[in-house]
């Protein structure tokens, strides 16, 4: 009996590696993006890194019970969930390309244009309504093409993300 169990959690360390593998690279992308740090140097970005480990630890603890869902949905989704829930307790910015923009609207850009999630899934994610998301979503583009000044201002709470589980 031991020895198939240590035969499926081979197996199971073997299919979370290569996922891993496989999609880590975009992940740390999005996370950076998200916690708007500068990408180079390499390392440079240890928020971000973080992030993702955490999101990752907690895909493998559910792997066995994905039954048929993404891990890679599933990572992305507790990203932002886990981005959302520490964004008000830790450091501002520094220097990342999303940088201008406000937490809320990085998550919403991230998921929304990097991503590719649909306007309703992202409002289901993080508790919006499609209007709002939308809103957001064009708040931040017109931000980062220079056609709105940003109007929120660094070190100031405001009101904390929510997302959805």
């Amino acid at each position: 009996m031991r020895e198939r169990q240590t035969g499926r959690e081979r197996g199971r360390a073997q299919e979370f590696e290569t996922f891993v593998a496989g999609a880590a690279g975009r992940l740390l992308h999005t996370a950076t993006l998200l916690t708007a740090e500068p990408m180079r140097p390499p390392g440079a970005n240890p928020r971000a890194q973080r992030l993702l480990t955490a999101a990752l630890a907690h895909t493998y603890a559910q792997w066995d019970r994905l039954r048929g869902e993404d891990p890679y949905d599933r990572t992305r989704r507790e990203l932002a969930t886990r981005f959302a829930h520490e964004v008000w307790r830790h450091h501002r910015p520094r220097g990342g390309l999303l940088d201008p923009l406000t937490p809320q609207e990085r998550l919403v850009l991230v998921l929304r244009l990097y991503e590719g999630v649909a306007e309703e899934q992202t409002a289901a994610l993080i508790g919006l309504p499609v209007e709002r998301v939308r809103a957001v979503c064009n708040r931040s583009v017109a931000t980062m093409r220079g056609t709105r000044r940003p109007t929120a201002r660094r070190g100031t709470p405001g009101p904390p993300l929510g997302v959805a589980r």
